[in-house]
């Protein structure tokens, strides 16, 4: 990578609250970078304690959870052992993480007094200590919060916010806990919460990675058919496989069913065909289109479509709940969707300039740049050497993919994983995941056939990339 890059791009960097989804995100980028785990929960207990000092205080009282947010509080125990008088409530089970486990091992060593919990009795008996103390940091959830917490975290809750103490959160208040102040670590989760550093590398933020896939929610056990979504991949007449290379990524990428509404018909048994009687698909077939798209969740515009048929997919656009708008359907006026910010465009360069008058300049600040001011209330993605994804307000990066998928047809499954992901997130959020994924699959495939890499063979390879980035690193 360029070593003046991260600072051309720096403008490009996310500011204020950040959602607790998104942070995870972070972090398991970071984590894939090399900010390892051990690095991570160290900084962030670093933080927490310089933040403590600032509190006057003579004894600190601090609450650990079982997860990661409990280890952040063990490492901060750890710092102001050697300040001040330290007492810590954690679990008599063991920590839920290697990092939290070792951190916990680390406090034998140390002035600290560790006072084990099982149960709300074993909270009561230790009254004297939320008494005592002037300064209490809760360190029982953090961003892992869900619900209302269990016992004998809720006994813990009580007798904190019964004490006259200061209270602190680690990163995020647990439910229910009365913080007077809040320790953000890398950016705030809530209002009136100060950020602390913690030293996540910029292109844990910037650049598009594992932790992306994590917005994609496991599928239930009483998942029923069409819980994938369904997508309507509107293509075909000049270009025939366009459309069911896109219709096969949408079902590599989990949507349940696909139609594929075409002039062509090819042998595909995998996807639903509505064979289409005009080529190039006519005004004709607007009303039985428009129907079709009014049904399934996702519309994929544009893949093999021809330039005569513009006028159709700008009704069909306007008759989607959400649509991903490729390649031939990239004219203007713009095909767009009733709610503009359900529409993703994914133009090359070529298509950028032709439909947004605009040459994308070569180095990524400036195609960034570009690419953010055109952006209005629709989502770009902007495929290149490094694609640029914005909404007009966000930018992220990709730098996933190989030279070997420059081959015809990369981009039309691109178009139809984007729309499977388009499914189940936000359009901004699936650029970014199908740009990865996509690229993702394009590096393992060309490790095995190089130049010769067609769009078929992304087709077997996305499925396990997407299965791979959802296991733990």
């Amino acid at each position: 990578m360029d070593e003046g890059l991260m600072r051309r791009l720096k403008e490009f960097g996310e500011k204020g609250i950040i959602e607790t989804e998104r942070m995870r995100s972070v972090d398991t980028n970071a984590m894939a970078l090399g900010f390892d785990g051990r690095i991570l929960m160290e900084s962030a207990g670093r933080a927490i304690a310089g933040m403590a000092l600032e509190v006057p205080h003579s004894r600190i009282l601090i609450i650990c959870g079982k997860g990661n947010n409990g280890g952040d509080g063990l490492v901060a125990a750890r710092y102001l052992s050697r300040l001040t008088e330290v007492d810590v409530i954690l679990s008599k089970d063991r920590m839920n993480s290697p990092e939290s486990k070792a951190n916990a091992a680390l406090l034998k060593y140390c002035p600290v007094s560790l006072h084990p919990i099982a149960c709300p009795s074993d909270v009561t008996a230790l009254q004297s200590l939320f008494e005592q103390a002037d300064l209490i940091i809760d360190a029982i959830l953090g961003i892992g919060a869900s619900g209302t917490p269990r016992e004998p975290w809720q006994s813990c809750i009580d007798a904190a916010n019964a004490a006259e103490a200061f209270i602190l959160a680690a990163d995020l208040p647990t439910p229910g806990i009365n913080a007077d102040m809040i320790c953000g670590f890398h950016r705030p989760k809530v209002p009136n919460s100060r950020a602390a550093d913690i030293g996540i590398p910029f292109a844990a933020e910037i650049f598009a990675g594992p932790g992306d896939v994590l917005v994609l929610r496991p599928r239930k056990k009483t998942a029923h058919k069409g819980a994938g979504g369904s997508v309507l991949v509107v293509g075909g007449g000049p270009y025939q496989g366009a459309p069911y290379l896109a219709g096969m990524a949408a079902l590599r990428g989990g949507a349940d069913l696909v139609r594929i509404a075409t002039p062509n018909l090819l042998t595909c048994p995998d996807v639903i065909v509505d064979l289409l009687s005009s080529n190039p698909i006519g005004p004709e077939e607007t009303k039985l289109l428009c129907q079709l798209a009014a049904s399934s969740d996702v519309t994929v515009l544009g893949c093999g479509l021809g330039t005569e048929s513009h006028s159709v997919a700008c009704a069909v656009a306007a008759a989607s709940k959400r649509a991903v708008v490729d390649a031939d359907a990239l004219y203007s006026p713009l095909p767009v969707t009733p709610g503009p910010a359900n529409t993703l465009y994914t133009p090359h360069a070529g298509e950028f300039h032709r439909v947004f008058g605009q040459m994308l300049p070569e180095d990524a600040a400036g195609r960034a740049r570009v690419v953010r001011d055109c952006a209005e209330s629709y989502t770009i993605l902007a495929k290149g050497p490094m694609d640029v994804i914005s909404d007009g307000r966000r930018v992220r990066l990709n730098q996933s993919g190989t030279p070997s998928m420059t081959t015809g047809g990369t981009g039309d499954v691109l178009a139809g994983l984007a729309g499977a992901f388009l499914c189940k997130i936000p359009a901004f959020e699936a650029a970014v995941l199908a740009a990865y994924v996509n690229g993702i699959a394009g590096e393992r495939v060309a490790e095995v056939s190089g130049t010769g890499l067609v769009a078929t063979d992304l087709l077997r390879a996305l499925p396990e990339v997407v299965a791979d980035l959802q296991r733990p690193i």
